[in-house]
């Protein structure tokens, strides 16, 4: 195993985690849920074609990569204007228009370097395609490091709890890990 390989499991783990940090960040929020559900589908399939693509060389099975290549340019263009879409119209704490238009920007970026990649292989101009594809990953990376703005304004938790035969809501289970917390301050 090599670096390479540790970077390339830990974007597409962090694709997933981001993808369900925002869900559940925009799950009270959004009136019609089908938008935000869409959204957290289309970046579960795009981290999945980057699997396709991180296990699947080129070299070794080509239709399989190429599938993961479509996954993942496919739908990680859709996660993007359906994300900017979702900034812009549930304006978290005022920021709506500050993030959402640099997401508009670099989807807009997103769509150009696929639809320029996709033309480039058609012709079979590899080596421009493989510097746009790399573009592309620039554009994407951006893309994921505006999430920081609005993920600033949540705290999440992982509260794990002894296993019990009488099974609590959620919201139960948080008030009861609360008030263990307060007796051990």
């Amino acid at each position: 195993m090599t670096a390479g390989d540790d970077s390339k499991r830990a974007s597409r783990t962090c694709a997933l985690v981001v993808a369900v940090l925002r869900f559940i960040q925009l799950k009270p929020k959004v009136l019609n849920p089908w938008l935000n559900i869409s959204g957290l589908v289309a970046l579960c399939l795009a981290s999945f074609g980057m699997t396709l693509l991180g296990n699947f060389q080129l070299t070794n099975d080509e239709e399989i990569h190429n599938v993961g290549t479509s996954l993942t340019f496919g739908f990680g263009t859709l996660t993007c204007w359906i994300q900017a879409a979702l900034t812009l119209k549930v304006n978290i704490k005022n920021e709506g228009r500050k993030v959402g238009i640099p997401r508009v920007i670099l989807s807009a970026s997103v769509t150009l370097c696929v639809v320029l990649y996709f033309i480039l292989m058609a012709q079979g101009i590899h080596m421009y395609a493989a510097r746009v594809q790399w573009g592309l990953v620039m554009c994407f990376l951006s893309y994921f490091g505006t999430f920081a703005v609005e993920f600033r304004h949540y705290r999440y938790e992982i509260v794990c709890s002894e296993y019990q035969e009488n099974f609590l809501s959620f919201s139960e289970s948080l008030s009861e890990a609360s008030e263990y917390q307060t007796d051990q301050v």
